[in-house]
Parts: C-alpha cells; sequence; structure tokens
C-alpha cells in the first residue's frame, strides 16, 4: 500500500465500522467532543493507528473500542466488526439492557387487547350480529 492509503482519520474509520450512520455524524461527534482518547477530545483529521482505544458517544450507547485493523472504505457490518474490538463497560451494556426492556413501541402485541378490524369482523359474523 502507498503512505497516503495508510493514514485513515479517526471520522473516516468511525463511519467505515458502522458506528456513524454517515462521515459527517462521525465527524460533528469529534467537533462536539463525544470521541475521545485517554480522556482528551479528537479533532476528526486524528490519524488513526493499530492499538488505540476510544471512547465514542452516539446516539444510543457510548461505546468503548479498540481498534484492532484499518478500513478505509465501509463495509458490511460482518466485515467491519473485525476491525475493532467492543471493550465497553459492563454497567453500560446492563444499562441499555434495561432501557430496552422498559421501551415499548406503541403498537399492540399479537393476540393481545382489542380485535383487529379483519377479527371484529369474523366475530360479527360468527355471532350472527
Amino acid at each position: 500500500m502507498s503512505e497516503a492509503k495508510e493514514k485513515l482519520r479517526v471520522d473516516k474509520y468511525l463511519w467505515a465500522i458502522r458506528l456513524f450512520k454517515t462521515r459527517s455524524l462521525a465527524s460533528d461527534a469529534c467537533d462536539k467532543g463525544k470521541v475521545k482518547m485517554q480522556g482528551i477530545s479528537l479533532k476528526p483529521s486524528k490519524t488513526v493507528n493499530i492499538g488505540d482505544e476510544y471512547e465514542v458517544k452516539t446516539e444510543a450507547k457510548k461505546w468503548v473500542i479498540k481498534v484492532t485493523g484499518l478500513l478505509h472504505a465501509r463495509a458490511a457490518y460482518s466485515e467491519a466488526i473485525h476491525h475493532y474490538i467492543d471493550i465497553t463497560p459492563a454497567e453500560e451494556t446492563e444499562r441499555l439492557k434495561s432501557l430496552a426492556a422498559s421501551f415499548s413501541t406503541g403498537k399492540r402485541q399479537s393476540k393481545i387487547g382489542r380485535p383487529t378490524k379483519k377479527e371484529r369482523r369474523g366475530l360479527n359474523d360468527f355471532l350472527d350480529l
């Protein structure tokens, strides 16, 4: 690989490993201080090296990752997960699980509650109403 290909910006890396949906979101997170290395906020242009550990706050989760490989272009999730190790503390993972358990989408669960319009028609036909 050429020397230019070896350097990889942190915003591009976080986008490539799919922590952020767009590269501009990754860059904005860096600018807002949501990407840190050893407690120090990073600029989007910071070069990524294998072995670096980053603390990344996304909308959904606070990640702690260790870089195991450089990924220069966005890849499928199954490929991207081989380029970092998630070393997020267990407390954060447990907090997310408890939030997910209490979250409700507002949709009723199947076969519970009021009948659907189709089910009501069937009941009306059955009861001869």
